[in-house]
């Protein structure tokens, strides 16, 4: 007789950087939907507690699991938690992410390693890892959070961030490009300011408190459009009217403006070294 526990008839959403901000918005919606969730972050005590929060509310099931995915292959043992439960990713949101806002070679090179590692090299493993299966069932979503920076030229400070989003947004449309037609959506959220502990966690909060709060979203706003853009099938999802406005502007205005325009704007959340 096989011991492996029962598999539950809901399906499971896997969310990275899941212990606040986006990550938790998130979650949030999608036990709200009646998703499973494994939830991954480095703070275990944060995901433990979202996760039985969400359970009683929503009658689901909620697993933590404790990763830094600044480590080499960190995706693999994430993804032989959820094989250890005996389940399969029914939805993939990648949205583990920090920034460094110093110049290139003002942080050591470890931490500029680590921050691909997170954005880039373990969240392209998971989707590696993830869409074998859903292929077989003909069914699956994977979200790339991604950013209006990834729209726009790079400027000093926060050196690798615009091209890391870039690629991310590449990444989804290709993936789109290759899944779509075997059932599977692959879409990227592209924020821009979002009233989370990001802005903390880089040291340019005090800079951030100074932006007119009509530039800011919620988490929760962010989350709302970014799964009314999937259900409607779009690939690249930005939320918000003024941040469509500057998407706008990056895509189609010439680009020494654009450059000019985002120097210049970027340069008060340069942090020195």
């Amino acid at each position: 007789m096989s011991m492996e526990p029962p598999s539950s008839p809901r399906p499971l959403a896997l969310i990275t950087g899941a212990s606040a901000g986006i990550g938790a918005a998130f979650a949030r919606a999608y036990a709200a939907r009646g998703h499973d969730l494994m939830l991954v972050a480095r703070r275990l005590d944060r995901l433990e507690a979202l996760g039985q929060e969400l359970a009683a509310r929503h009658g689901v099931e909620a697993f933590s699991h404790s990763a830094d995915l600044a480590a080499f292959e960190a995706h693999l043992g994430v993804l032989t938690a959820v094989a250890a439960r005996g389940r399969t990713v029914d939805v993939l949101v990648n949205n583990a992410g920090f920034s460094l806002a110093q110049s290139y070679t003002g942080v050591a090179w470890e931490r500029q390693r680590d921050f691909l590692m997170t954005l880039v090299v373990n969240a392209c493993g998971l989707a590696y890892g993830v869409i074998p299966a859903m292929e077989q069932r003909g069914a699956g979503t994977i979200i790339n959070v991604a950013s209006l920076a990834g729209l726009s030229p790079g400027a000093a400070g926060h050196t690798l961030y615009p091209g890391a989003k870039s690629l991310m947004i590449k990444f989804t449309q290709s993936l789109d490009a290759e899944l779509s037609a075997k059932g599977i959506r692959v879409s990227a959220v592209c924020p821009g300011f979002t009233l989370t502990e990001f802005a903390a966690a880089n040291g340019t909060q005090e800079l951030m408190d100074q932006a007119p709060r009509r530039f800011f979203q919620t988490a929760e706003q962010v989350v709302a459009a970014t799964l009314s853009g999937v259900a409607r099938g779009r690939t690249v999802i930005v939320p918000g009217a003024l941040n469509k406005l500057a998407a706008m502007m990056l895509r189609y205005a010439p680009e020494p403006l654009v450059s000019a325009i985002i120097r210049r704007g970027s340069a008060k959340y340069h942090l020195k070294a």
